[in-house]
């Protein structure tokens, strides 16, 4: 199927609240899971989210194409989750971890709790545009110590990639993108500039969420998300709906805007570049682990 980045209306948010889909994969794998395709164009440069906890491994090793695939594990995580690609990466991620694939021309994944251990967190599919697509591929672990902790009243947000509130992360990604994992009650005063050129996403993890732009407040309930397109340089204020602290997800990236071909694991400019990836990953060309 072949998408386009749709050219919304002049309005600053598209209206439209997804709440997500169910996920049961498995005898470990439960979530929600939310797709670009819901959002109208709206979630450019994202390609999907699932928010999941995972207790026993659940895919294998499987390939990426043209997209990096990106695991935030939230701070209640409990035990390790070991990560091994075709990079030559084999190492553990932990609670508050990120780890980001940038899988380029073609990598093999694969992701697995340690026995006993229960992951809690974000799987990411960001897009990259064409001339990314066909780039060698590269990875990005970043370590929960390492990630700034933006706190104020009414609210505590880790800045887990890129940049907010005058605080920027060491490392940084192939595509410009920021990830927010915070927690606001009704007091709090978290604003988050969302960049010229730039959308947001922003998804309830636990507990309800209020959110402000243009100087309107809307609300989305535990499980729902809403796609942000602002006009120009916007302010994004986040509480929660009560005096207990909510727990959401912000994420922001800049917009590609091009047309691309979606086939599972793999985001291509054409059918002729899907398909000339396939055929690689059956001759064995994406790598091994």
């Amino acid at each position: 199927m072949t998408h386009s980045a749709a050219q919304l209306n002049q309005s600053t948010a598209s209206d439209k609240h997804v709440t997500g889909s169910p996920l049961n994969i498995g005898e470990g794998f439960t979530g929600l899971g939310f797709r670009h395709t819901q959002f109208e164009g709206a979630m450019d440069p994202i390609i999907m989210v699932d928010h999941y906890t995972m207790t026993v491994p659940t895919f294998g090793a499987h390939p990426h194409a043209g997209i990096s695939a990106v695991s935030v594990l939230f701070e209640d995580t409990e035990g390790k989750f070991n990560n091994r690609d075709s990079l030559g990466n084999d190492f553990d991620i932990q609670a508050g971890d990120l780890y980001w694939l940038n899988a380029g021309h073609g990598a093999i994944h694969d992701e697995a709790p340690r026995p006993g251990a229960k992951i809690h967190g974000l799987q990411i599919f960001v897009n990259l545009p064409a001339k990314l697509k066909h780039e060698s591929p590269s990875s990005l672990h970043v370590k929960r110590e390492d990630m700034p902790t933006l706190v104020g009243e009414g609210y505590r947000v880790r800045l887990v990639l890129g940049e907010s509130n005058g605080a920027k992360t060491q490392a940084s990604s192939v595509w410009p993108f920021t990830i927010l994992d915070g927690f606001a009650d009704e007091r709090s005063g978290f604003e988050h500039q969302i960049s010229d050129d730039f959308n947001a996403w922003l998804y309830a993890v636990e507990g309800n969420i209020e959110y402000q732009i243009a100087d309107e407040w809307h609300a989305i309930k535990q499980g729902e998300s809403v796609s942000i397109v602002p006009k120009e340089v916007s302010v994004l204020k986040v509480r929660g709906d009560d005096k207990t602290q909510s727990h959401f997800a912000l994420l922001s990236g800049e917009t590609i805007n091009e047309s691309f071909v979606q086939q599972g694991p793999f985001a291509m400019s054409s059918q002729q570049e899907i398909d000339e990836v396939v055929a690689r990953y059956q001759s064995g060309e994406l790598g091994q682990l």
